[in-house]
């Protein structure tokens, strides 16, 4: 019998997997396995195109704008776990990276069917979005209608767009698209596989270099944490000594002294300033701590 590509590489058969209904347990695992251990040879493929990405979402947070993700099922629910994990990891504001899931917050625990295939409801769910925004479409198949009624919302104000999908020849024609060519599922057509994880790497890469890149971390460390409870004083704390080798007497002085701003804290010791002059120094560097430091000769 003829075998009938379909549009999507993720919806084709995989011929590695098609015995995996006659293995032990065991052989599943290890087959589901060793098809997940190609995915991130596949992202590592994409990261020239997500380095584009991630400068345009730079510019759209310096000039004020926000990041939208656009996603309709296990894609557009991996959309709404990055942005929320933004303000509580960075102290970034909730309202800059902002995730739209087709049919809802209902649409997180259970599927809302047929919402996907409407352009009209992503045009509608998109209608806020300015032009020094940054759409971000979420997309294994990358043809979901959803996501391209929301991009057309994006080029009617002149936003730039951003496809995260695993078809190589994704119908939807964003200004760039990512793609992290992970090929046939395990499982035909059960993209919360293979090209799920893939695109919460490439979602979780994109947003922390959007990140490190706005200052929000200084070497490899959070340094915009909010101190919301005891366990993150704590973890101030302990980023203040490990970035500045202090001991922990003279952290709590200086973080104190602080009025509790991390960043405040390591400039102030790491140059050898008090906190007015390290916030003004932080304040003309838009809030980076190494060109706060290099500002103050430290």
């Amino acid at each position: 019998m003829r075998v009938v590509r379909v549009q999507s590489p993720t919806e084709e058969r995989n011929p590695a997997t098609a015995e995996i209904d006659r293995l032990d347990t065991l052989g599943v695992l290890r087959l589901i396995n060793a098809q997940d251990a190609t995915v991130a040879t596949a992202v590592g493929a994409a990261l020239p195109e997500l380095a584009r990405a991630v400068e345009l979402g730079v510019a759209a947070l310096r000039a004020g704008g926000r990041v939208h993700y656009v996603g309709a099922g296990s894609s557009g629910r991996l959309g709404v776990m990055d942005a929320a994990e933004i303000p509580p990891t960075y102290g970034y504001p909730r309202d800059r990276f902002v995730a739209h899931l087709a049919g809802g917050g209902a649409a997180m625990t259970a599927a809302v069917e047929e919402v996907e295939d409407s352009a009209e409801l992503g045009r509608a769910d998109l209608a806020g979005v300015a032009g020094i925004d940054l759409v971000v479409g979420l997309a294994a198949s990358g043809r979901t209608p959803y996501v391209g009624g929301a991009f057309e919302a994006a080029r009617a104000v002149g936003a730039p767009t951003v496809l995260i999908t695993a078809n190589p020849a994704a119908p939807l024609a964003p200004d760039v698209l990512v793609c992290a060519a992970t090929g046939p599922e395990a499982i035909a057509g059960s993209t919360r596989m293979k090209a799920g994880t893939a695109q919460k790497m490439l979602l979780h890469t994109f947003s922390t270099a959007v990140m490190i890149r706005m200052g929000r971390t200084f070497s490899n460390l959070m340094v915009d944490v909010r101190a919301t409870n005891a366990k993150l004083r704590g973890r101030m704390l302990a980023t203040l000594a490990e970035a500045t080798g202090a001991a922990e007497p003279e952290c709590r002085a200086a973080l104190a002294a602080a009025d509790g701003d991390l960043k405040v804290a390591i400039t102030s010791v790491l140059a050898g300033v008090d906190p007015p002059t390290a916030r003004r120094a932080l304040e003309a560097s838009g809030g980076v701590v190494r060109s706060a430091l290099a500002r103050l000769g430290g």
